[in-house]
C-alpha cells in the first residue's frame, strides 16, 4: 500500500470530519493528505490533539489490507461505487473482503426483522432468489432474520450477495453467521466503512443502514415493527432518491405493522418478484455509470426451467406474448413474469406491439 492509501486511512480515523471537507473530496478537490494537514495547522494544542492521525492503528489497518482478497475503496478511485458516491454523506473509505466488481453491480437491498416469522424468512429467500437469478446483486446487513435469508437466497442459486457490516470486518458480528460470511466474500462480497477492531456499537447501524439503501437502486422490507432499523434504512432509501418496496402481511402480526406503515407512506405493495422488477427495469440503464455486463453467450446454463422454456419460445424476431404462452404451455401471468425478469438480465429485448424477441441479434419486425 503507498503514502496516499495511509493518508485516506489517517483521514477516516479522524474523530470528525467536516462536511465541506467531504464534499471536497467527493469533488476532487481536494485530497487527505492536504485535510490532514490542515487538521495540523490548527491553533490551539487541544485541537491539534483531537485531530492529530492516529499512524499506529493505520499501520494496523493497512496489515489487514496486507491478505489477499482484502481491498481498499476510497471516494478518489473509479472503482468506488457509483450510487453510493451520489448520497449527501458518502464514506471516504470502504474496507472489501470479496469481489470488488459487485459492488459496481445493479443491487436491490432486501432487509427485514432480526425476529422473522418462518413465514418471513421463507419470502425473504424466495424474493432474493429470484431477484439474484435475474442478475441484481442482494444487499443486505448479515443480521438474523430477514438479512441472513436473503444472502442464504442469493448465494442458492449462485448469484451474488453484499453485506455491510456496521463493525470492523476482522470480525463477524453476530458471530454465529461466520460461515455466512465467507460465503457472502465467496459469492460477492463485505464491506464496512468502519476500520479493523470497531466493534458493532449501537449508534454504528443508522450508519450502516445508508450504505445499505445507497448502494441500492432500490430497498425491500420483509416484516419489520413499527420501530425499527429497517424503517430507518427505509427512510433513508427514500431521501437518497431509491425506490422503497414493502411486503405486507397479517394485520395481527407486529412484525407486518412496518411495512404496513411503509405501503401507507407510498413505498410499493410486493407479492412476487416481478412487482420489483417493473418498477426497475425503467431505472436501471439511466441509474448506473457502469451498466452492467450480462453473459449471453451461454445463457441456458443459468436458467430455471420455466425461464429456459420462455426464452427457447422466443425467436430472433418479433415474437407476441400469446405465442410464447401457447409454445410454453406456461400461464399468461406467468410468462409475463418471466419476460421481465429476462429482460432485467439482457437476455430479450421488447419491440413496438408489445412483442419481444432474443436478445442476441438485432429485433426484426415479421
Amino acid at each position: 500500500m503507498d503514502s496516499e492509501a495511509a493518508c485516506w486511512l489517517a483521514l477516516n480515523r479522524l474523530p470528525a470530519l467536516a462536511q465541506a471537507d467531504l464534499d471536497a473530496l467527493a469533488d476532487g478537490r481536494t485530497c487527505p493528505r492536504d485535510i490532514i494537514d490542515a487538521y495540523g495547522r490548527c491553533s490551539g494544542t487541544g485541537r491539534r490533539r483531537r485531530a492529530a492521525p492516529d499512524w499506529r492503528a493505520v499501520d494496523a489497518d493497512l496489515g489487514w489490507l496486507a491478505v489477499p482478497g482484502r481491498y481498499l475503496l476510497t471516494l478518489s478511485m473509479t472503482d468506488y461505487p457509483a450510487l453510493l458516491r451520489q448520497i449527501a454523506d458518502p464514506p471516504p473509505v470502504l474496507f472489501v473482503q470479496g469481489e470488488v466488481e459487485s459492488l459496481s453491480a445493479a443491487q436491490l437491498a432486501v432487509v427485514g426483522s432480526r425476529r422473522a416469522t418462518p413465514c418471513g424468512v421463507e419470502t425473504a429467500h424466495r424474493l432474493s432468489t429470484e431477484l439474484a437469478g435475474c442478475g441484481l446483486v442482494i444487499t443486505s446487513g448479515l443480521a438474523h432474520g430477514i438479512d441472513a435469508a436473503s444472502h442464504r437466497g442469493a448465494i442458492a442459486v449462485g448469484g451474488r450477495t453484499v453485506a455491510v457490516a456496521a463493525n470492523g470486518l476482522d470480525t463477524v458480528y453476530p458471530r454465529n453467521h461466520r460461515r455466512l460470511a465467507e460465503q457472502v466474500a465467496e459469492n460477492g462480497a463485505l464491506i464496512s466503512e468502519f476500520p479493523p477492531t470497531t466493534a458493532p456499537l449501537a449508534h454504528h447501524f443508522p450508519r450502516r443502514n445508508r450504505l445499505i439503501s445507497g448502494l441500492s437502486l432500490g430497498v425491500v422490507v420483509v416484516e419489520a415493527a413499527q420501530r425499527s432499523g429497517s424503517l430507518i434504512t427505509a427512510r433513508l432509501a427514500g431521501e437518497q432518491g431509491r425506490e422503497v418496496f414493502a411486503v405486507p402481511g397479517p394485520i395481527q402480526s407486529p412484525v407486518a405493522r412496518g411495512c404496513h406503515h411503509l405501503i401507507r407512506q407510498g413505498a410499493k405493495l410486493v407479492e412476487q418478484a416481478s412487482d420489483i422488477l417493473e418498477e426497475l427495469i425503467v431505472d436501471l440503464p439511466a441509474r448506473l455509470e457502469k451498466p452492467v455486463a450480462y453473459d449471453n453467450r451461454k445463457p441456458l446454463r443459468t436458467l430455471d426451467p420455466a425461464h429456459k422454456k420462455v426464452l427457447e419460445s422466443l425467436a430472433y424476431r418479433a415474437t407476441s406474448v400469446d405465442s410464447v404462452v401457447e409454445r410454453s404451455g406456461l400461464t399468461a401471468d406467468t410468462v409475463c413474469s418471466i419476460l421481465l425478469a429476462l429482460e432485467l438480465r439482457g437476455l430479450v429485448v421488447p419491440v413496438p406491439g408489445g412483442a419481444y424477441c432474443r436478445a442476441t441479434n438485432r429485433p426484426r419486425s415479421d
